[in-house]
């Protein structure tokens, strides 16, 4: 892994995280996945063998038993 951010050129540290993860148009989040993270900016980079983990477990998502729900707003809403 580089040491340093792609985007900001910020120092890199691995961390647990809790990744957002796209497949086929789907999103799906998973905890405490290994990945470096940006000190600065805190962009989020995998190893591929962590990222072929995130798409096998993208490709059974059927099996995920635990849904989360969040409020979703549109940017251009009125606020009062």
């Amino acid at each position: 892994m580089a040491d340093q951010c792609e985007f900001c050129d910020g120092e890199m540290e691995q961390r647990r995280v809790l990744a957002r993860f796209r497949y086929k148009g789907e999103t799906i989040y998973v905890e405490d996945v290994p990945a470096w993270v940006c000190k600065h900016c805190g962009e989020q980079y995998f190893d591929a063998p962590v990222y072929k983990r995130l798409e096998e477990i993208a490709r059974q998502r059927e099996q995920i038993r635990r849904v989360i729900t969040f409020p979703l707003a549109e940017f251009d809403m009125a606020v009062s």
